[in-house]
């Protein structure tokens, strides 16, 4: 039974996922662009409004979060091309959100280009390990309501 099997990939054709590298940041902030986009796109009262340098922004952001310990941010690769990516942390209990610690997945995020092939399944899978090893108690990983590919990966 093969990784690729078990997260419905034909087989052979699952992605290399790999620890995010500091040369990756610019595709990283093409892709979190995107992610704000989407998520302004879904509800533009909750979410922040894309503005001038979001892609560098974005890659700021992720090169900053990339050097602390309890996070990690995986790349999916296809043809030695970065297509996806997942960030995610290890957090403390949340007075404010009323929950125990946990791992919490902030972005999966998949190019449009390759979407629906279980690059999404298959960083989330990989997070999962990760989170898991790193003794995290809970994953959590929340979508927008408006968000049904979200909810259904």
């Amino acid at each position: 039974m093969t990784v690729d099997w078990l997260l419905g990939i034909p087989a052979g054709a699952a992605p290399a996922i790999f620890p995010a590298a500091k040369t990756d940041l610019p595709t990283l902030g093409k892709l979190g662009a995107s992610l704000v986009q989407a998520h302004f796109a879904l509800d533009p009262q909750r979410f922040m409004a894309p503005g001038r340098g979001l892609e560098e922004g974005y890659a700021w952001f992720l090169g900053k979060q990339m050097k602390e310990a309890d996070v990690v941010i995986f790349v999916a690769e296809r043809d030695k091309t970065v297509v996806g990516y997942v960030y995610a942390e290890l957090e403390p209990r949340s007075w404010k959100e009323l929950r125990e610690a946990a791992g919490f997945i902030h972005d999966v995020v998949v190019d449009e280009a390759h979407q629906r092939r279980g690059i999404g399944a298959a960083l989330i899978e990989a997070t999962s390990h990760w989170l898991r090893d790193h003794v995290a108690p809970r994953i959590i990983l929340w979508t927008a309501e408006q968000n049904s590919a979200g909810q259904r990966l």
